[in-house]
């Protein structure tokens, strides 16, 4: 088959689904730490790990809805 079809299976959706489920947890656990920590260096690189995650995530919305 060099055609992809136009849906997706339900054992698709529920990858995409774990996929997304562990992203937002890593945003959402790096963003928490990067309020912990004093330390500018740390801070911003769990910002940035936080911001990596939510962007994934983001696209993972976007290619659901195309």
């Amino acid at each position: 088959m060099n055609k992809v079809p136009n849906m997706i299976s339900g054992k698709d959706l529920d990858y995409f689904s774990d996929m997304f489920s562990w992203n937002f947890t890593a945003s959402k656990v790096a963003y928490n730490f990067s309020e912990m920590v004093t330390d500018e260096e740390v801070k911003n690189k769990l910002n940035e790990v936080a911001m990596m995650h939510a962007n994934i995530c983001r696209k993972l919305v976007r290619k659901s809805k195309n």
